[in-house]
């Protein structure tokens, strides 16, 4: 076993050591994923016939009765009510891309055992053998009885869209896409603090995001709602403007209402006084269209394994830098934001989850790391108890 420290150079000069991390073996990682990462555990004893009798047959019969005639009583009696399904097809998993369902399984058994530990939300993991758009929103349906909500996780752009679109409509539980929604909320909740950090307000801001899936669908649609107003989106292809004819629907949409400079060109072209970097791409951008952004701005580059902008090169151009990853200060993280949303959808009994729901939480999460906050803590700690709390109530309120 070896430690780590990573030393990052501010502006000014001063060095920031994050904390030392150990260098996890394989032993220890494959360790921890034998035969899963979850069970299934009984709440009540089972230990005595009486015990059988009650929890089994045929105890088990008068409350199913009393489901029948009375369907509201599902919700006090099972399970369902507050379960969450993650449903995956594989095919845009982490930073792997399309590794199919089976692939993808350790993943959407980690998600499960988050919405537990840090919401006391029971979920299950659902990998599922298609990528057609209509299967997966039939198969998702008619599992969706079992369920109180639907978290759809790790399904590719533009599929992901229509997926989410049709569950909405078709069911009458929240169907929330984390890989859009969460990390929308979370990065807003980091670039308020930023700005409050260093004096700025978001409608001054012009921000590059570097990657248009779903996750940079989605940070647009909320930062244009708060009021940014200069907002530019780079594909593999380049920045996102309304005379290129290879954009799909969403992208064409959105390069209609972004862009307001009409600026085209590459990524350095975009960067060129720029204020803010959003990367959720997973590509690497070079450092010579770093340092074309405005200075003291802000760099969260997201990509897991590996951040677009190594926060070491990172730290020499802006004022605040942030990345996906545990082991550097101001990790950005859905997991500060899907348990706190789904528990307080729960708990207000929604159906939906709304525009106002996520801006909500996004504007929780942010208070919560105000007794700490500075350029090397944006964001509280997913570890922080306060956080699930408090998003939960907002989102609450906010439904």
């Amino acid at each position: 076993m070896s430690l780590t420290t990573h030393s990052m150079v501010t502006p000014s000069g001063a060095v920031i050591a994050s904390a030392a991390q150990r260098e996890l073996t394989d032993t220890e990682v494959f360790g921890a994923h034998m035969r899963g990462k979850m069970s299934i555990a009984s709440t009540v004893p089972m230990d005595t016939m009486d015990d059988l009798s009650r929890a089994y047959t045929p105890g088990v019969a008068r409350v199913c009765t009393a489901i029948a005639h009375d369907p509201s009583a599902f919700a006090s009696y099972t399970w369902a009510a507050r379960a969450v399904a993650v449903v995956t097809d594989g095919t845009a998993v982490l930073g792997l891309g399309n590794i199919g369902p089976r692939a993808a399984m350790p993943v959407m058994e980690g998600k499960a055992i988050l919405f537990k530990r840090f919401a006391n939300i029971d979920a299950v993991p659902i990998c599922l053998d298609t990528t057609d758009v209509d299967e997966i929103v039939d198969t998702v349906a008619r599992l969706a009885p079992s369920f109180g909500g639907i978290n759809l996780e790790d399904i590719s752009a533009p599929r992901c869209f229509e997926v989410e679109r049709k569950l909405s409509q078709r069911l009458d539980i929240p169907v929330f896409h984390d890989d859009q929604h969460g990390t929308a909320i979370v990065t807003l909740a980091a670039l308020r603090n930023a700005c409050l950090v260093t004096d700025r307000t978001l409608a001054a801001l012009r921000v590059v995001i570097f990657g248009a899936g779903a996750a940079g669908v989605a940070i647009a649609n909320i930062l244009t709602d708060v009021g940014v107003s200069d907002v530019v989106l780079v594909d593999s292809r380049g920045v996102l403007h309304p005379s290129r004819l290879d954009l799909s629907p969403v992208k064409a949409e959105l390069a209609s209402r972004t862009n307001v400079s009409g600026i085209r060109g590459s990524i350095a072209d975009a960067l060129a006084g720029a204020d803010a970097l959003i990367g959720v791409s997973g590509g690497q951008i070079p450092t010579d269209a770093v340092a074309k952004m405005a200075p003291g701005g802000f760099i969260f580059a997201m990509a897991n394994p590996n951040p677009e902008v190594a926060p070491e090169v990172a730290h020499q151009y802006a004022a605040v830098v942030a990345t996906g990853r545990s082991d550097y200060p101001n990790q950005i993280n859905n997991v500060l934001a899907f348990p706190g949303v789904f528990k307080g959808a729960f708990d207000a009994g929604a159906r939906e989850i709304t525009p106002a729901m996520k801006l909500a939480a996004a504007s929780a999460l942010a208070d919560v790391a105000a007794d700490v906050r500075s350029a090397e803590r944006i964001l509280p700690s997913a570890l922080d108890p306060r956080v699930v709390p408090a998003v939960s109530a907002a989102v609450s309120a906010a439904a």
